[in-house]
């Protein structure tokens, strides 16, 4: 794996050396490994365990959750739906989504089915959130901006954590789990990866395999921030290919939680990110939540 992890304890102490390691990362790869990222061991385990039960129920059960009108932003989303920009078949997946609570939103589904789930899932959702502001935090200072910079842009954001059922292959299918893509948001923190198969587009063109140590947490810049950044900060291409003949028979779950602005925050090219060097790619702003929602279309979930 060519990502150097980035030790987590070096938030606090050495912001500074944290934020230069990260941001640094992310100016190379568009990607991120960070180690000791303090989010607790026991929930993840209670959490991975909720979501390999839910998956494991039969396929009517599961639908009871499918939620209609929703874009796939709540509750059960089956097989052969999402589907990666341009791709001419669906991803080989199926997931869940939880999102924010609170007034003006849709609500979340919790299936009665698995008893922890509700518990587990909603707390993992909080842990990410915290740990998500804080990356941001490091991201504001690479780029020369106060720590607290972002703070108000995802304030209530619209933020998902996806959790994710990769079946078994028998190999005579596709040989892609899930299809070339850009993630949508600012961030995306990713548990689950230490089961092969995630890659990233390198800038040479070769496709590199992201296999971080048990327990690491794979961060990656999404088309948001990207575009927010003037590029200097790249959403890179990323899929997801089937494993090695020895591992087909083995079921690849994952929990990327997908850090979102506010749906009314304006994304407006910084001028930190602009120069003579460096023209704004992006003169005319657009708001998270328009611009979320004609991606929603692209991949077919709206």
């Amino acid at each position: 794996m060519p990502i150097q992890p980035v030790a987590y304890a070096l938030y606090d102490e050495d912001f500074d050396a944290f934020a230069r390691a990260l941001g640094a990362s992310f100016e190379r790869y568009g990607f991120a490994v960070v180690e000791g990222h303090g989010i607790d061991d026991g929930l993840i385990a209670r959490a991975e365990a909720a979501m390999r039960a839910f998956f494991a129920l039969p396929e009517p059960a599961k639908r009871r959750y499918q939620v209609a009108g929703a874009a796939g932003q709540r509750g059960y989303v089956p097989f052969g739906i999402e589907t990666a920009k341009g791709a001419a078949h669906p991803d080989l997946k199926e997931f869940w989504h939880v999102g924010r609570e609170g007034a003006g939103r849709r609500a979340n589904l919790w299936p009665d089915e698995v008893a922890d789930f509700h518990p587990a899932i909603a707390a993992l959702y909080a842990s990410f959130d915290g740990l998500g502001r804080r990356l941001l935090a490091a991201v504001a200072a690479h780029l020369g901006l106060p720590p607290e910079h972002f703070a108000d842009a995802v304030f209530e954001g619209e933020s998902i954590l996806r959790l994710l059922h990769y079946p078994p292959t028998d190999g005579a299918g596709p040989a892609i789990r899930a299809g070339a893509h850009e993630d949508i948001n600012a961030i995306t923190l990713l548990l689950g990866a230490e089961e092969a198969g995630l890659e990233l587009l390198d800038r040479d063109g070769r496709w590199l395999a992201v296999n971080p140590a048990p327990g690491a947490l794979v961060v990656n810049i999404g088309d948001m921030l990207q575009r927010l950044t003037n590029h200097r900060l790249p959403s890179t291409t990323h899929r997801v290919v089937n494993p090695a003949p020895e591992r087909r028979g083995v079921a690849r779950y994952s929990m990327p939680f997908f850090l979102h602005f506010r749906a009314d925050y304006l994304i407006r090219t910084l001028d930190a990110c602009v120069g003579e060097a460096a023209p704004d790619r992006y003169p005319e702003p657009i708001t998270a939540g328009d611009y979320l929602a004609e991606r929603l279309q692209e991949i077919r979930l709206a």
